[in-house]
């Protein structure tokens, strides 16, 4: 009878900790962000997205100032739709750009901002128009075996 106290103990310390597992799961998977950050969206046209995701972060100097909210495709201009959730507290020119990069040789895609040098800033609603795709390995290859076979 002297077991009870300390068996809701241990149960309460393993849901917690199966919490914690699952929390940090969802953290690494980028399933879960928790941000109460202000945000403003933004639009780009990009010729292929890559395996870029709903979540992916956008950096800008390594720092994280905004996530892809939405990923969709334009059947008037034939490109992917890109729609980004970028922070308040940072404010970028209108004619910045955007690449879709990679974390290290295999790594998760992300869009990295590069600010421009207009004086009005981006305001919700606006689109980039100056954007440059994803480098999809497999077309790289493609080509440096084809120039290889043209030059023999």
């Amino acid at each position: 009878m002297g077991h009870g106290k300390s068996d809701v103990w241990v149960g309460l310390f393993v849901m917690l900790g199966v919490a914690a597992l699952v929390f940090l799961a969802l953290q690494s998977a980028n399933l879960l962000t928790l941000n109460w950050q202000n945000t403003y969206r933004v639009t780009a046209y990009f010729d292929n997205v890559g395996g870029l995701k709903p979540r992916s972060a956008v950096r800008s100097g390594g720092v994280v100032v905004g996530r892809v909210a939405d990923i969709g495709f334009d059947d008037q201009r034939y490109q992917a739709t890109v729609a980004l959730d970028m922070q308040t507290r940072y404010k970028f020119p209108r004619d910045s750009s955007l690449k879709i990069l990679t974390s290290g040789l295999l790594g998760e895609q992300y869009v990295g901002i590069e600010a421009g040098a207009d004086d009005a800033d981006l305001a919700n609603g606006d689109q980039i128009t100056s954007t440059q795709s994803a480098v999809v390995l497999e077309n790289l290859i493609s080509r440096f075996l084809f120039d290889t076979a043209a030059g023999d």
